[in-house]
């Protein structure tokens, strides 16, 4: 018997949510020939235009390793591309190629309707509500962190 059931365990009910989120964006990406992470730093390097790769893989919550081998991923179907930064020469500057652009415009429009969808359950009320207590999720957790 364990101390605290399933039931009761706040983390069991944030990975469910998280788990459907992230399926239902991988089958509606799909079609746009983009997975979530891909999605996500497409996302984000459409916001933050020459941004290094340690910073992409802050914002999107992923290892600099694993960022690397997204942007390899992405680099080798041009929709990216990565040059030498003017005065940091061991810096790369990664951009969004025209094709780039396209394709994060497609996925966007595809996650933007599941957002929208999920977002339409709640009322303006229980969306700042609900976004309020996942926050204070992340301070608590980031707390308790060794």
């Amino acid at each position: 018997m364990t101390s605290m059931p399933v039931s009761e365990r706040l983390g069991s009910h944030i990975k469910r949510a998280e788990q459907a989120l992230n399926a239902t964006k991988t089958a509606v990406l799909k079609p746009a020939g983009v997975t979530v992470a891909q999605y996500s730093a497409l996302l984000h390097l459409s916001e933050n235009p020459g941004i290094s790769a340690a910073a992409l893989a802050r914002l999107c919550g992923v290892t600099p390793p694993t960022m690397n081998t997204v942007l390899n991923n992405l680099q080798d179907r041009a929709l990216i591309e990565r040059t030498q930064h003017e005065w940091h020469r061991n810096v790369l500057e990664t951009r969004l190629t025209d094709e780039g652009r396209a394709v994060m415009a497609d996925a966007d429009a595809r996650a933007v309707r599941v957002e929208r969808a999920l977002a339409a359950e709640f009322t303006d009320e229980e969306r700042t509500a609900l976004a309020g207590l996942l926050g204070r999720c992340v301070e608590i957790l980031e707390r308790e962190r060794p």
